[in-house]
């Protein structure tokens, strides 16, 4: 397949990825077979709405703790005053008029030999297959001093919600030249471009309303997603590179990897010679994992994600169990809503074809992630991927970056495809 950059964001920006990739309809053999799908985020909910989509006569349970979702992609917006919170807020209405039963408790243990999950509230749940799609866990214990009780002070919010509003509320807070760090971690973490077009939303908030203040990015890697685009965004848009830079960007290798940080005293250190830093708001991003029911249940390896057939998402360490989104291993494919929303297209075909005896189609996955550095300024990334081996692989000349020499139309107009991106990614997902 062939499919050059401009047609392939105007496709995914207009519409859903199962209309690039098509989608099959299967139809079960007799007796009802049961799926229960743990974690409501983008890649659970898609799964269950397309697993109903496959074959209506499977049963199909939906475990997730929140009432409600809020997205992590375009979250960033809140933090720079542009988007207000309840604008990334997704109720699960729309999936229970797919037929799901949609059960908010917390999956608390799964029981593979049994095929069974358990919840907070002591229900069990019987499967025949089971979805986990648990996003990921914060591992805290990789920087000393760091801790959930901390994060009140000094938040993460890499969970979009009330981790959102504590540190928009600091950004509110803080006195005009003011120094926020953003400490981003190592890799592999959820978002790739994410502390990045964070740092950025944060430098459109203060060069509007607190011009004399900084944002300083402290890195636990020497290079980042969309390098280029962004450091180009920064230069065009808060003087990246000068004296009065707004934007000031650590690597790894030049003392940028936080180890611990003092939420009482605002302070953290960095980097081989234990650099100290103080700021205003500091905004930690720490180091990550498969979500926790995964861990617990021995779905992660070694690594701390879960190794998975790359064609069905079927677990390799406990069988009849698909991991998919942030917590699997992907190989090439990056952890990011879109990812997680087309492979949860790709499980939901694989597990109706398992449990009617099929053949699973050779599948195809799509990625696109755009990140608004500032007014009238987005970039993005995008790219069709296929199975070579045990590899998800780019195709190549399908997708692409935005180029380096694009124009301030261009930009803008991929700030519009980002919002029609988002409104088409919840209402394919949730609704």
């Amino acid at each position: 397949m062939t499919l050059n950059r401009r047609h392939f964001l105007q496709v995914t920006a207009g519409a859903t990825a199962a209309g690039v990739v098509g989608f099959p309809h299967i139809a079960s053999s007799a007796g009802t077979k049961k799926v229960v799908v743990i974690g409501g985020g983008t890649g659970g909910a898609t799964a269950a709405k397309y697993l109903r989509m496959a074959d209506p006569s499977i049963e199909v349970t939906l475990i997730e703790a929140e009432e409600y979702h809020y997205t992590c992609y375009l979250s960033n917006e809140v933090l720079s005053g542009d988007r207000k919170l309840e604008s990334i807020k997704v109720a699960y209405d729309g999936l229970k008029k797919h037929g799901i039963n949609v059960v908010k408790a917390k999956a608390t243990a799964i029981d593979g030999d049994a095929k069974k999950v358990t919840v907070d509230t002591g229900d069990t749940f019987i499967y025949d297959r089971l979805i986990v799609s648990p996003g990921v866990s914060l591992d805290y214990s990789k920087i000393e001093g760091y801790s959930a009780e901390a994060a009140q002070k000094i938040p993460h919010a890499w969970k979009a919600g009330e981790q959102t509003k504590i540190l928009r509320s600091q950004l509110e807070a803080m006195k005009d030249g003011g120094t926020v760090i953003i400490s981003a971690p190592p890799n592999p973490f959820r978002c790739p471009p994410g502390p990045y077009e964070r740092a950025s939303q944060v430098a459109h908030y203060l060069k509007q309303h607190k011009p004399k203040s900084k944002v300083l990015i402290l890195d636990s890697k020497d290079k980042f997603s969309k390098q280029g685009l962004f450091t180009q965004g920064w230069t065009d848009l808060y003087g990246y590179g000068t004296d009065n830079s707004m934007i000031e960007w650590v690597p790894a290798a030049e003392g940028g990897k936080v180890i611990s940080a003092d939420a009482g005293n605002m302070q953290i250190i960095a980097g081989d010679l234990e650099d100290e830093h103080t700021a205003d708001v500091i905004n930690i991003i720490p180091p990550q994992k498969a979500g926790q029911i995964a861990l617990d249940a021995g779905l992660a390896d070694e690594s701390g994600w879960c190794p998975v057939n790359k064609k069905t998402f079927e677990s390799s360490l406990i069988p009849n169990i698909h991991v998919i989104g942030d917590a699997c291993i992907a190989t090439k494919m990056p952890k990011s809503g879109y990812a997680a929303n087309s492979q949860g297209k790709v499980v939901a075909v694989a597990v109706a074809a398992a449990l009617s005896g099929k053949e699973m189609v050779e599948p195809s996955y799509v990625n696109t992630c755009y990140s608004i550095i500032g007014e009238d300024y987005g970039i993005s990334v995008a790219a069709v991927y296929r199975l070579d081996g045990d590899v998800i692989a780019p195709v190549k000349g399908a997708g692409g970056l935005t180029p380096k020499d694009a124009t301030a139309e261009h930009r803008k107009r991929e700030v519009q495809f980002a919002y029609s991106w988002y409104d088409n990614i919840v209402q394919d997902s949730f609704n």
